[in-house]
C-alpha cells in the first residue's frame, strides 16, 4: 500500500508533470509565469482545488450518477476554486490582483476535471489524495521553474514575496522579450524539448 501511494505521488513530479508531459494547463502555465512569485502562486492555488476536487470526488464516486458526472464535478471544483478565490482576496491581495482572471478560470483547467474523470472517480480516496498532490506539486514546480526562466532573463531578477532579488550585475542586458507573450511559448517549446531529450535518456 505505501508502495502504491509513492508511485501515485511520484509520477506527478515526472513522469506526468502536467505542462511538460501531459501538456495539459497551458493556458496559464504561458500567461502567468512572468515571475517566479505569480508562478508559485498558481501553483498552490490550483493543487489546493486538485487534492480538495479529489477526495470529495473519491468520497462521492458511488453517489455521483454517472450520466451527470461532469457536471457534478465541475461543481465541486468551482466550490473550491471560490474558497480559494475568497482566501486570496483576504490574504494575498496583490497576488490575486496579478493573477487576475486566472484564478477563477482554474474551474476550467483540463488537469483538474482530468484527474477527477480518470481517477479519483475510480480510485479510493487516500490514493486520489497521493494522486492530486502529486500532480500539483509537479505543476507548481514546472510554472515556477518556467516563471524563473522567464524573470531571470527578461530582467535580470527573481522575485518572491514582492521582494525582487537582483542576480545579474547592473552591466546585464536583460532579454525583454522573455516576459513578454511570444518568450513564453519559446521557453515553454525549449523546455519541452529538454523534458523529452531527458525522458529519451
Amino acid at each position: 500500500m505505501a508502495k502504491t501511494l509513492v508511485q501515485e505521488f511520484t509520477k506527478g513530479l515526472w513522469d506526468e508533470i502536467p505542462p511538460f508531459r501531459l501538456v495539459l494547463g497551458l493556458c496559464p502555465t504561458l500567461a502567468v509565469t512572468k515571475t517566479v512569485e505569480n508562478g508559485i502562486g498558481m501553483g498552490v492555488a490550483t493543487t489546493f482545488v486538485l487534492v480538495c476536487s479529489n477526495i470529495l470526488v473519491a468520497s462521492l464516486r458511488k453517489v455521483i450518477p454517472a450520466k451527470v458526472r461532469i457536471a457534478c464535478f465541475i461543481i465541486i471544483i468551482a466550490t473550491f476554486v471560490t474558497v480559494v478565490e475568497l482566501v486570496m482576496q483576504a490574504y494575498t491581495y496583490q497576488l490575486f490582483l496579478k493573477l487576475g482572471i486566472f484564478i477563477p478560470l482554474i474551474v476550467v483547467n483540463c488537469i483538474l476535471l482530468g484527474r477527477a474523470e480518470a481517477f479519483a472517480s475510480k480510485i479510493g480516496i487516500v490514493r486520489s489524495l497521493a494522486d492530486g498532490l502529486g500532480i500539483g506539486i509537479g505543476f507548481t514546480l514546472a510554472l515556477a521553474s518556467l516563471g524563473a526562466v522567464r524573470e531571470l532573463f527578461g530582467t535580470g531578477n527573481l522575485t518572491l514575496w514582492e521582494k525582487p532579488i537582483h542576480i545579474f550585475g547592473p552591466s546585464f542586458e536583460p532579454f525583454a522579450f522573455m516576459v513578454q507573450a511570444p518568450g513564453a511559448f519559446v521557453c515553454l517549446g525549449l523546455m519541452l524539448c529538454i523534458m523529452n531529450m531527458l525522458g529519451k535518456k
